[in-house]
Parts: C-alpha cells; structure tokens; sequence
C-alpha cells in the first residue's frame, strides 16, 4: 500500500501519486502515455488479463478508493487528496472504467454507510480489486422516476431467507455483474416510502435471469431483470426490515454525484473534441471553434465546482446539491453530442456497412443517456426547486397511504 501522511498537501499526494505509477505502471504503457501514443494506451486497456492484474495492483496499493478505510483497501484520505489522486490516475489513463462505476461508486459508500462489519468485510476490498463487479437493481416498468412505487416484492420465509419476485429495467452491467444492489417492498401495507428494504444480490442466484436491451447505438449494456422465486440469505439485507429508503438515499445521492465527474480536473471530452475538429479541418470554422471552447471552459467549471463541493463536505458523498452538477452534467453531454457532429460531419452521416459505429455517429445518438441516467433531468430540477431553492413540493394526497392501497399501486 502507498505511503502516504494524512496531512500531505494536495501537490504532495498528486507528486507520490505520479511516482508510484512510474514504478508499477507497465514500462511499454507508461512510455505511451508520456508519448501520447493513443493506440499503444488502447492496446493495454484491450487486455482484460493485463487490466484485472493493474486493477488488483491498484486496489492493493490503496488508490482506487482513496477515501475508505484503510482496513476495507482505501487510505484514509480526505476528499481534497482523493481529488489529487484521481487527478494524476486520470492523466495516466490508469484509472478504473466506467464498468465499475457503480461498485466504486455506488456499493462501496453504501456498504461503508450501512453495512454490518461482516458485510463491510465481505464486500469491500473484492471492489476495491476489481474482483468483482456490481449493478443496480432499481427502476421497474412502472417505478422509473417515482423508485418508492416499486413493486418487486420480498418475502421473509420462517428460516430467515427472503422470497423475491418482479421485475427491474435500466439494468446498467447487468449481464456482466456479479453482484446487484436490489430495493424490493417488504411491507406492503406501509406508506410507499416506509415499506421497501435493500438487498445486497447474488447476480447467480437462481430463478435471476438477466435480458440485455439493444440500444440505438448498438450497444447493450443495459438490461432487463426477472426474479422469480429467488431466494436470498438473511444476511443479504443490508439495513433495517422496511428501512430501505433511507439507504437508497445514500445511493442515490452517490450516483448524481458520480455521474458529474470524478473530482478531478483535466483534460476532458471539449480537448478531445478540439482534437479531433483540428484533424477533421472542422477547427477552421470560427463559429464551431467558439462553441467548443464555450464548451470547454464550462466543462472546466464544472470540474472544479465538482472538486470544491466534494472538499467543501469534507466528504465524497454529496446531497442534494449533487443535482446541480448532475443537470449541468447532462447539458454538457447533449452538447457534446451535437458538436461531435458538426466536427466530423461526414463519419456522422454514414459509415461502411459492417463497420464499427463512428465515435461522432455514436455520441450524437447516444448524447441523451445521462440526461435519463441516475433521475432524469426534470427530477433533478425538482430537487433542486424543492431542497434548494426551498419552493413547495408536489402535492402528493395518497402519500401517508398504505401501498396496497395507492390508486397507482
């Protein structure tokens, strides 16, 4: 495990950051990045062997998850030095991929939050490797940005277990986890927010079958759900009986968080973007040129209010103020989207039949995702309007109701 002093300055965690990559980072993928040698970088990620060797390595050296505790795999550090950390990882190329997003992300600040110590134990340093692999078990055909009126049901059996059935959507990694993060109603006859517990899911788990769903741009990493008559150990509860609101809200918050950034400032999607406008020839137009660098200034901004507020809290986890960053974020995305298509015009309109999908064709129909992704853009604007501005929220006359009895139930 890296040594560093929990009074480091930021400047000195991103300096033994710097040099602990060059004594562990492969000597052929730390020269590409110091040459800028995208297809040699490319070639290092490709490999699934090599990368769950780095991610291990990482994991066992305590920066990929800077802030948990030392004993679950992390250092201790505050939110500044992880913004340091996850500064310098970033520019090397040697950060974890978005697959993981939602175990670093989303599971580990949860377990840590409301885990017992045996599931903190069990969980936390398989995440921290790469070991394994986690996705969320949320939105439901009808519960997508109303979650609490979810329906998937569990029922606790006289040995202790848990009897789940229903069905979740919008599955991100499903097909591809080893574990799943699951809201499921316990207590039927409780107010729709009061009855939902969380569970903690074997993603083999029999009567768990998991349909890909094929989007526009190709891709399926995203997918359908069914639970039927699984059974889960008592131990997969995590949190109290009908208690699973208050953890979802740590999830949740977690999520909006993350999807905005990671707290660290650099190069970003507009230097890619400008990159490719000066290859393309696009560079030349003087209109494009003012809107990508319109774009990059605000993408910056968004990186550094990302890294005040996460030092602000003193912690990773954000409230409420998440949903600013998250909407900002989704702008940024759709805006991105647009250019690409204006910076390479002609790989946007058609492409070889057969051939991968271009990178400008594939973010033009894919620059909607995050505005969808992790609340919607009009949810965060209630949030925002509500817990913010302080401004009435929506009435909600069924809301002290049993579930059984909701007229939307």
């Amino acid at each position: 495990m890296i040594e560093l002093s929990p009074t480091a300055t930021e400047d000195e965690v991103a300096a033994a950051t710097e040099r602990w990559l060059h004594e562990n980072l492969p000597p052929s993928w730390l020269k590409a990045v110091l040459d800028d040698d995208r297809t040699v970088v490319a070639a290092h990620l490709a490999d699934a062997d090599g990368m769950r060797r780095w991610f291990a390595t990482l994991g066992d050296a305590g920066l990929a998850t800077p802030t948990w505790p030392r004993e679950y795999g992390g250092l201790d550090l505050s939110a500044e030095q992880a913004a340091a950390v996850a500064d310098v990882l970033m520019r090397y190329r040697a950060n974890r991929p978005m697959d993981d997003f939602i175990g670093l992300t989303l599971t580990g600040p949860t377990v840590l939050a409301h885990g017992t110590p045996e599931q903190k134990e069990r969980y936390l340093r398989p995440i921290a490797r790469g070991e394994e692999r986690w996705c969320q078990l949320f939105s439901e055909p009808g519960a997508g940005s109303d979650l609490a009126a979810l329906s998937t049901r569990a029922v606790r059996q006289e040995d202790g277990t848990w009897r789940v059935d229903g069905q979740k959507v919008w599955n991100s990694f499903a097909h591809i986890a080893d574990r799943g993060l699951l809201m499921a109603r316990t207590s039927p006859e409780k107010p729709k927010h009061h009855g939902i517990s969380y569970f903690l899911v074997d993603m083999r788990t029999p009567g768990l079958e998991v349909r890909p769903l094929k989007q526009m741009t190709g891709d399926a990493e995203f997918n359908e759900v069914f639970l039927t008559d699984v059974v889960l150990p008592a131990d997969a509860l995590l949190g109290e009986v009908d208690g699973g609101w208050a953890v979802a809200i740590t999830t949740l918050m977690q999520e909006r968080n993350g999807l905005s950034g990671r707290p660290a400032v650099g190069p970003g999607v507009a230097d890619d973007l400008a990159r490719r406008a000066a290859a393309a020839g696009t560079w030349a137009d003087p209109v494009l040129r003012d809107r990508l660098l319109a774009m990059l200034v605000e993408e910056r901004v968004l990186q550094m209010t990302t890294v005040r507020a996460s030092v602000a809290s003193g912690r990773a986890m954000a409230g409420a103020e998440g949903s600013i960053r998250k909407l900002v974020s989704s702008g940024l995305e759709e805006t991105a989207g647009s250019l690409a298509a204006e910076v390479e015009p002609v790989t946007a309109l058609g492409w070889p039949q057969g051939a991968p999908l271009p990178a400008a064709a594939y973010e033009f129909l894919a620059m909607k995702q995050t505005s969808i992704a992790g609340g919607t853009s009009e949810i965060q604007r209630t949030i925002i309007a509500e817990r913010l501005l302080g401004l009435p929220k929506d009435p909600d006359p069924e809301k002290d109701l049993p579930f059984s009895q909701r007229s939307r139930a």
